[in-house]
């Protein structure tokens, strides 16, 4: 290599060098700003599961703390929640209230869940199921038909123990049929636990049906 040669690459080579440190210069902040924002969203990140797992705990305290309580009920209804905690509060102290014999409360909480539009489908279904249940013949039963009817549906989450139900219902009213045709449905379906099913047999039996039979079908 001539001599001109290597100083043109010399040249060459300084001139990239000087081109780096002129872009590094204007735009380097943009590159300090990626590393501030990746280290910052880490430590938020962090931050809030800490922040998260100290408020559960502090949620399960308070609920531990009121159960043990004079007053379990007026306990847990004094205590703060917000999401999901509050399902998990009211259906607790709905629990809690029929121990106590306190069913007006019951039912109130369990209507509180049921009726509230920013928890989860699975808690509110839950809390109509067992308000059902709770309210018995204070029910009229149209209402208490389309609210089992509902929550018996495919698909729905709790629709073995609505079915459950409803075949306790139609045997209270003498509708066999109907509650033979609410029992066949609870032994096809597959979310049915086994203690379920076997309670939908032997309530079969005794009507007069053939569990094996609807198991198969």
């Amino acid at each position: 290599m001539s001599e001109t040669d290597s100083f043109i690459d010399e040249v060459t080579e300084e001139v990239r060098r000087d081109r780096l440190f002129a872009l590094f210069r204007r735009y380097g902040w943009i590159g300090a700003l990626l590393v501030v924002a990746i280290v910052g969203g880490a430590a938020w990140n962090e931050w809030r599961k800490a922040n998260a797992r100290s408020e559960a705990e502090a949620f399960g305290d308070a609920v531990l703390a009121a159960t043990q309580s004079d007053d379990p009920v007026a306990a847990l209804g004094g205590i703060p929640a917000e999401g999901d905690r509050v399902a998990i509060r009211d259906l607790l102290l709905s629990a809690l209230a029929v121990e106590e014999e306190e069913r007006t409360q019951a039912l109130a909480a369990l209507e509180d869940v049921a009726a509230n539009p920013d928890l989860p489908a699975i808690y509110r279904d839950l809390a109509r199921l067992k308000w059902v249940i709770l309210s018995g013949d204070d029910l009229a039963p149209g209402d208490r038909d389309a609210a089992l009817q509902a929550l018996a549906a495919p698909g729905a989450p709790f629709r073995a123990l609505a079915l459950e139900q409803q075949a306790l219902v139609h045997v209270a009213e003498g509708r066999t049929q109907e509650a033979l045709d609410a029992l066949v449905a609870l032994r096809q379906d597959a979310s049915a636990s086994a203690g379920l099913q076997r309670r939908a047999a032997q309530l079969m039996v005794a009507l007069g049906g053939d569990p094996d039979a609807a198991a198969d079908g």
